[in-house]
């Protein structure tokens, strides 16, 4: 689940405008000088550095972690907040929109009506995708949840594209 909470975070430092690369070895079998090491990263996070501290350790006090606000190849990217019962709007309604697609090939999952209201059928609709893929059952979209459901959207979607 870690890969989820990070997938759309990136480095950068200012006026860099292409990647920044960043390399690390054990520091243990393979020793890399002036690079990050695995175990010299965790020697620093159990000292009580930060993820950013411990980037700046070794890059320099001029690096940065963003987050993208919309990722390639993702439909609709994360609203930056739990879509719960209650919750209205686009986000819902795409949110809805997906998982109704998603029911088409994964039968398990209840038909639901793309409103923008999550109401209880989208609270089960998502409960049970969420059982179907392996994520704590709660009924709520949060980060890794919207990004699953995604992620199985685009899949879905571009087999029937095949046929």
């Amino acid at each position: 689940m870690i890969v989820d909470e990070l997938f759309a975070n990136y480095l950068s430092r200012p006026n860099v405008r292409q990647p920044i690369l960043t390399q690390y070895c054990d520091g243990r079998q393979v020793q890399c000088p002036n690079w990050m090491t695995q175990w010299g990263s965790k020697s620093l996070g159990d000292q009580g550095y930060t993820p950013i501290q411990i980037l700046r350790y070794y890059y320099g006090d001029n690096m940065y972690i963003n987050t993208a606000e919309a990722i390639s190849g993702i439909p609709a990217s994360w609203p930056g907040y739990n879509l719960t019962r209650g919750s209205t709007g686009d986000k819902v309604r795409q949110m809805q929109e997906q998982l109704a697609v998603i029911s088409g090939s994964y039968p398990a999952i209840p038909k639901i009506t793309a409103d923008g209201i999550y109401g209880p059928a989208t609270a089960a609709a998502v409960k049970k995708f969420q059982s179907v893929f392996g994520l704590p059952q709660t009924g709520i979209v949060d980060y890794p949840t919207w990004y699953k459901i995604s992620e199985i959207y685009v899949g879905v979607s571009r087999i029937a594209e095949l046929t």
